[in-house]
């Protein structure tokens, strides 16, 4: 199967999931035990003011219509450049080369979705790509350790360390390295997001070792079982009757084979992270969008859950994409099936 024609497939399978994802969201707005209307007149308002919010929300019209509209209202078309007071249809949007994403208005914050959501995504994917980060490097360093010293105690450790990692739930580690870090030694801040780069960076490391470590001690165990195959092939021992390096029979013909299935864990993790670390970032504050979607569910804040559900999924199809491609290039029998 050509390049071309695996993205074509791809492709075309992501924007299946995105739209039952879409049409899911449709149908958890709907389900949401709220007044939308009452909502966004609020509790004081007149029951004429409700009832022609509830006519421009649509929400007079059949469920099909509605779904028809909500499905418009997502991606349209628009001017490239557009004042809200001018062009009070596409106030909520936001716009690129013409074409507008419309996630509508928050029912608590009054102000558009998009808007939201565009200030909460760079927290989380600075805090995903932090975490991704330190569980590679805990992961991989850890588990070509363990397989290279296999059968010694040095193993034994590595593994009923990764097993604890494994084990313990993030809110676990994350109070763990609160207490230790935070509150006892007093080296870094309990929770928040600071100000500016360097007090953005000191808050961020909490909650990213925290997913660090949880994610960095599972890849400990995939790296080593990996390492651990490749190490007995023929071809590794091959090149070491041949007088090949240690280090490079490590490095470049066990690792660099075992990144196959290293590479496919690590960008769906990736993917799920940046759609919001929900418990982490409830519990050390972090501003991104899990506690943005935990905020909009205490809320039952119809359009900013539906906003964050989308993009969650979208992350999580967009990493299943590149990972299939990233497969595919790492492995050219993938191409052929």
């Amino acid at each position: 199967m050509s390049v071309l024609r695996l993205l074509g497939k791809r492709v075309a399978w992501a924007a299946l999931v995105v739209f039952f994802v879409t049409t899911t969201t449709f149908v958890i707005n709907r389900a949401l035990p709220t007044d939308a209307a009452r909502m966004v007149a609020g509790p004081q308002a007149r029951p004429a003011d409700v009832a022609r919010i509830r006519s421009q929300l649509g929400l007079d019209r059949s469920v099909a219509e509605q779904y028809a509209l909500f499905l418009k209202r997502i991606v349209h078309r628009g001017p490239r450049v557009f004042e809200p007071g001018l062009t009070p249809e596409h106030a909520n949007c936001a716009s690129a080369l013409g074409l507008h994403l419309d996630l509508g208005r928050s029912y608590q914050q009054r102000r558009p979705v998009v808007k939201i959501l565009a200030e909460r995504m760079p927290y989380t994917f600075v805090l995903a790509l932090a975490s991704v980060l330190i569980s590679v490097v805990i992961g991989v360093g850890t588990g070509v350790f363990a397989a290279v010293k296999r059968n010694t105690a040095w193993d034994s450790a590595t593994v009923a360390t990764a097993l604890v990692g494994i084990s313990a739930p993030t809110f676990l580690l994350g109070v763990v390295l609160q207490w230790l870090l935070a509150y006892r030694l007093q080296l870094l801040p309990l929770n928040g997001a600071g100000e500016g780069l360097f007090g953005g960076l000191v808050h961020l490391v909490l909650p990213a070792l925290t997913l660090g470590i949880f994610y960095g001690a599972y890849y400990t165990r995939l790296v080593r079982g990996e390492m651990i195959e490749l190490l007995d092939a023929d071809y590794v021992r091959t090149a070491r009757a041949k007088g090949v390096s240690p280090a490079r029979v490590v490095v470049v013909h066990a690792l660099r084979n075992a990144l196959v299935p290293i590479v496919t864990v690590i960008g769906l993790d990736l993917g799920a992270l940046l759609g919001g670390a929900i418990i982490t970032e409830q519990l050390f504050s972090w501003p991104g969008l899990g506690l943005l979607a935990v905020r909009a569910m205490h809320d039952r804040d119809g359009p900013v859950i539906v906003g964050t559900v989308l993009v969650a999924a979208t992350a999580v199809v967009l990493a299943n994409l590149v990972v299939d491609l990233l497969y595919a290039a790492l492995d050219p029998r993938i191409r052929s099936r």
